[in-house]
């Protein structure tokens, strides 16, 4: 990203202005000292931000399993629409665990899970291999979580892994506390059998469940209306947060530049189609698809805090992108976050949200559609003052802390405290101090002194 300036623009009546201020040539001790009137013009004052085309939303579909793409049913840049079935993949793996956990299921349903408990010692070993399979169940449910790219589908499921493990944990402090009882004699063992059993059937089937959802995300579908692309998000530059514009995690072990571990050919060399073919392995985890919904792009801009408190909703900007030179977009702030991030001048920025309308190239003619992750400077207008009282910039010094303009008056230069509102590159606008007709020192202002005269 560029370092971000602040660099004010006006509007063209500015340059009308500087025209028509009346120059008057001093003495030879002034002969850089150049005097005009104060008139009224248009002043637009604008924030540059360094910016990125964002999609509206962007999802990557990765392979629950380790397997082999069995089906494809997409080609790059096609479009889909929700629930469309993308590609399916094959795998032994997962076939062989929900097996396992359906067989698993059946015997707990039938009270044989445990086998024949005669003793409370039979009971709590018992009770230790349904945690012991338990424990395993969730650590993978949550590996297999742990590999999702998507922050948002990956929290889900990894919430709906906490909240198994939650009921299973009641179920089985329900079971240790009838193991303790019979231990203490005050409840039979029939009683403890049963809660295990409640326990056992419990896990079996969290277990068949999640074995069952493992197999089911095999089969890949668009989550949203969108064009699909190969892999994961576009390399280099650009990492899924950059087309969305937010914070996306980053990249789980076995990804190579958003593609997946097992490539069609590692050494296939330049100039080789390196995309996805049905047969090709992959790796659970290896991000297969992505589907882009490109339906209402926006921009995503680094305010510094230095400027950001010109900065609202509603604000309007001009957009201009690397990749079309010549083109202006519009575009509106819509969002201003809260919380910064670092500043690349050092500091800390502030990410603002706009969104982008279709652009006009210099001749008139429509500009190209943006694209994600595409580069791009917002000139947010961010303070506008029509028909103001205003002086060319140059007229204006900093001195202790407040605004100072020379005022010629009877022919001496007077210093005059003003207030100012917008701030363009030529022209600031005076809120008060000054008055149409005052005549001011618009050159070499920093040459003059209190009372020394003027023409």
């Amino acid at each position: 990203m560029w370092p971000v300036r602040r660099v004010p623009v006006v509007l063209s009546a500015a340059v009308v202005l500087l025209l028509a201020l009346t120059a008057v040539s001093c003495n030879d001790d002034t002969a850089d000292v150049e005097v005009a009137e104060v008139d009224r013009a248009d002043v637009v004052e604008t924030v540059d931000a360094p910016a990125t085309v964002v999609a509206a939303a962007a999802a990557t579909l990765t392979a629950a399993a380790d397997g082999t793409l069995a089906e494809l049913r997409v080609a790059p840049g096609d479009e889909v629409a929700e629930g469309d079935v993308l590609a399916v993949i094959e795998s032994p793996g997962a076939q062989r665990r929900l097996q396992q956990a359906e067989e698993a299921l059946a015997a707990a349903e039938q009270g044989t899970a445990g086998g024949q408990v005669d003793s409370s010692g039979e009971l709590v070993a018992a009770q230790r291999a349904t945690d012991d399979a338990a424990g395993v169940a969730f650590d993978q449910a949550r590996e297999a979580a742990g590999l999702i790219v998507e922050p948002q589908v990956r929290q889900a499921m990894l919430a709906q892994v906490d909240a198994a493990e939650q009921q299973y944990l009641a179920a089985s402090r329900a079971a240790q506390e009838a193991v303790r009882a019979v231990q203490d004699g005050v409840a039979s063992l029939s009683a403890a059998v049963t809660a295990l059993g409640t326990a056992q059937q419990l896990q079996a089937q969290q277990a068949y469940d999640l074995a069952e959802a493992t197999v089911e995300a095999l089969t890949l579908r668009a989550p949203f209306d969108g064009v699909v692309q190969f892999g994961g998000a576009a390399r280099p530059g650009a990492g899924l947060e950059d087309l969305l514009g937010g914070a996306a995690g980053q990249l789980p072990p076995g990804f190579a530049d958003g593609l997946p571990d097992v490539a069609p050919d590692d050494d296939a060399g330049p100039g080789v189609d390196q995309s996805f073919t049905v047969g090709t392995p992959v790796r659970a985890g290896a991000a297969v698809l992505t589907v882009v919904d490109v339906t209402e792009l926006a921009l995503r801009a680094e305010v510094d805090e230095t400027d950001v408190l010109l900065v609202a909703p509603d604000v309007p900007a001009e957009v201009e992108l690397d990749a079309a030179p010549g083109a202006v977009y519009q575009a509106v702030v819509s969002v201003v976050d809260v919380l910064p991030m670092p500043s690349p001048r050092g500091g800390v920025a502030y990410g603002v949200r706009l969104t982008i309308a279709d652009g006009t190239l210099a001749d008139g003619r429509p500009a190209p559609e943006p694209k994600p992750g595409m580069s791009a400077i917002a000139r947010l207008r961010v303070r506008q003052a029509e028909d103001a009282v205003a002086v060319p910039a140059a007229a204006v010094l900093r001195i202790d802390g407040a605004d100072t303009v020379w005022v010629v008056r009877d022919g001496r230069a007077e210093r005059t405290l003003v207030t100012v509102g917008a701030q363009g590159p030529d022209l600031v606008e005076i809120r008060s101090g000054l008055r149409v007709g005052d005549r001011v020192v618009v050159r070499g202002a920093d040459l003059v002194t209190e009372g020394q005269q003027l023409p």
